[in-house]
């Protein structure tokens, strides 16, 4: 019975709370827990940096491949919260659980079979993913234990998701933080104190990945709040997975094929040395930091559109959706206009030896930031379309930054204007992106907005086939 009123209760504050209010609420913890996140991944960069240009090449290498783990999670994350909020609207929390218990339990059984495969395969994995016989030792080395812990990332990934999607978004941040900070402490004491090179940063990523798998765990087990997850309640159909993949396309395609990018970045590089691959790595580490916070922001939004959407409350989907357009433009921005003053000596805390990784790595740094405010558009773009499912606009709008622009323009661009066109491959495609993203966005309000206005006469249009 308490479950039961803390769930109307949560319904209530999704429907009837001011956006400004709730969005904010949900989303800081949201931020902590993916600035926390990008801290601790930049601080692989930074330790294993210390060891050579080399290693630190190879994070780059082997970021690729947990781009992939990553994009695989949030497809089943995403897909199956966003399926999870518009069911909660609907007020039908049955489906609610069996999509939470689909999307766990199918993500531990891709992670063992990553963890088996993978494991056996790791050398000829680290050339497939453009590693250079100087780098390939050390990333051979970190794969090993990145991909024992598979299974842990992928299920951390979707419980983080679930337990957002339900507007518990600080039982999410409390399980990806702790992790966030043992990393943060084992890098150190495992590469230099215990000596244990590469190995030990792989080894802390893996340890910190179990901690927040066992703590995530407990919040969605635990917690009445939340939905249990339960083997009982494991649903792996057709029409459940139809659904899960349909909101978690996106994902897939902006994760999946950011992994895809990372590797023809690493054989575009690989002509200009192990120090051009270190630089691209460490400007991609760090603009994951800087679009963090506003992917946190954007996924605080996500379960109040997904309620409001599934709840047909279209006015309230529109006020979130500009009320978040302005806060996105204004926070990359801001962000963006700092870390530019500051690009030589962002660059230089990573390899500080190494000035041909600084001289490369300042330039595509600086060139990526003057896209800020557009980025900030377009995940607000990818964002709505995908938390009201529309699949195909959305899955569009999520290929265009690093698929459908990128990776032509860092085949083309390198050939014809050599470093400089692999430096500028990125904001070009993120300027493409922004295009493509208006002229979706465009209709898709167009849509909310007959639906608003049908609902206020009394007459609701019936609804958009969604796409």
């Amino acid at each position: 019975m308490q479950k039961a009123m803390t769930t109307e209760a949560k319904y209530k504050q999704m429907i009837d709370t001011p956006v400004r209010t709730l969005i904010p609420r949900l989303a800081v913890p949201t931020i902590i827990s993916m600035l926390v996140t990008s801290i601790y991944n930049m601080a692989d960069t930074f330790f294993v940096s210390q060891i050579g240009t080399s290693a630190s090449g190879a994070v780059g290498i082997m970021f690729s491949a947990m781009a992939m783990i990553q994009a695989i999670g949030f497809t089943l994350g995403m897909g199956s919260g966003n399926y999870i909020s518009r069911s909660l609207g609907n007020r039908d929390e049955d489906t609610a659980s069996r999509s939470a218990a689909t999307a766990f339990f199918t993500a531990a059984i891709i992670g063992g079979f990553i963890a088996v495969f993978g494991t056996l395969f790791s050398r000829p994995l680290v050339y497939l993913l453009g590693a250079t016989d100087t780098i390939a030792p050390y990333a051979q080395d970190y794969a090993r234990y990145i991909l024992i812990a598979a299974p842990f990332m992928l299920t951390s990934f979707v419980m983080n998701n679930i337990l957002r999607a339900q507007g518990n978004a600080m039982f999410a941040m409390v399980g990806i933080t702790t992790g966030g900070i043992l990393n943060m402490f084992l890098d150190p004491l495992l590469i230099f104190v215990f000596q244990m090179g590469i190995s030990g940063a792989a080894i802390a990523t893996m340890a910190s990945q179990m901690v927040s798998f066992c703590i995530l765990l407990y919040q969605c087990d635990v917690q009445k709040s939340c939905i249990s997850i339960r083997i009982s309640r494991f649903t792996p159909t057709w029409s459940m997975y139809g659904e899960i993949l349909h909101a978690g396309l996106p994902s897939f395609c902006r994760q999946g094929l950011a992994s895809i990018a990372t590797v023809v970045l690493n054989f575009a590089a690989g002509p200009y040395g192990d120090a051009a691959i270190a630089a691209m790595s460490i400007v991609s580490r760090f603009m994951m930091f800087v679009n963090s916070s506003l992917i946190g922001f954007g996924q605080g939004f996500q379960p109040v559109c997904g309620f409001n959407f599934g709840a047909k409350r279209y006015d309230r989907v529109l006020e979130a959706y500009w009320f978040c357009v302005k806060v996105a433009v204004i926070m990359l921005t801001c962000f963006g206009a700092a870390a530019f003053l500051l690009s030589n000596s962002i660059i230089t805390v990573f390899r500080r030896e190494d000035p041909e990784v600084i001289r490369v790595g300042t330039l595509a740094l600086r060139l990526q930031l003057l896209t800020m405010p557009f980025q900030a558009w377009v995940i607000m773009v990818n964002m709505l379309t995908q938390s009201i499912g529309y699949g195909f606009r959305a899955s569009l709008v999520a290929m265009g930054r690093q698929g459908l622009f990128l990776i032509p323009s860092l085949l083309i661009f390198p050939r014809v204007l050599g470093l400089l066109g692999l430096q500028i491959s990125q904001p070009v495609a993120d300027m493409l992106t922004f295009v493509l993203a208006t002229a979706i966005v465009t209709g898709v309000l167009k849509e909310l907005k007959a639906l608003r206005e049908g609902q206020e006469s009394g007459s609701a249009p019936a609804e958009e086939r969604r796409q």
